[in-house]
């Protein structure tokens, strides 16, 4: 018997490849609907305007702290937690096919992303870090570009998805680099599983 059943969509901030999809993934399965949002405001919005089923958000870093702009939406949100999961973050430097390190002018990534490779950028200050909206969509935008000499930081799943070559891996400050996300959706009056998603 065929299942039926409607897949759940999950928005997220960012393009495919995104840590926020990779967490959402591990969270409800690969059989979900992915819904990329461009901003945090977007993802919060999703759910209301009916564009998808649960928003997936990170909510702290264990080398950067608060994600702040997602604290500030979380706290005057509707939204309610229905889970959560903690996940390993590596950062890899992701650039064009035959990229080389010494090539590399620049850098770009989502500001929380840049936060956490500070170390990269201090013993290579030639290099300019540039923050952007997420973490795929610059592997996309490095990808496109042709250029050798920009580069990007995201995950291993964004360098597979947009062809992009991992020049140096594990950029992360410390290796104990963890991201909490939440899985959130909307929720009615007396609904026992009304939890604060962010503590």
């Amino acid at each position: 018997m065929i299942n039926s059943a409607p897949r759940p969509r999950v928005a997220f901030q960012g393009e495919p490849g995104a840590f926020s999809e990779d967490a959402a993934i591990t969270l409800l399965g690969p059989e979900i609907e992915s819904v990329p949002r461009p901003t945090f405001a977007a993802l919060f919005s999703s759910v209301a305007e009916g564009l998808a089923d649960f928003a997936v958000a990170p909510v702290e870093n264990s080398l950067i702290g608060a994600i702040e702009p997602v604290v500030a939406l979380l706290r005057g949100s509707a939204l309610i937690n229905s889970g959560e999961i903690v996940c390993r973050i590596q950062q890899q430097l992701i650039g064009c096919p035959g990229a080389v390190l010494e090539d590399i002018e620049t850098v770009e990534s989502h500001p929380a992303a840049l936060a956490q490779c500070r170390r990269f950028f201090t013993e290579y200050p030639r290099i300019v870090s540039i923050a952007v909206d997420d973490t795929a969509g610059s592997v996309a935008r490095i990808i496109k570009s042709g250029n050798r000499t920009r580069a990007a930081l995201a995950g291993r799943r964004a360098a597979k998805l947009y062809g992009g070559f991992i020049i140096k891996e594990n950029l992360e400050d410390d290796p104990e680099n963890y991201t909490r996300f939440v899985l959130l959706r909307s929720g009615e009056i007396g609904d026992s599983s009304n939890r604060p998603p962010f503590r």
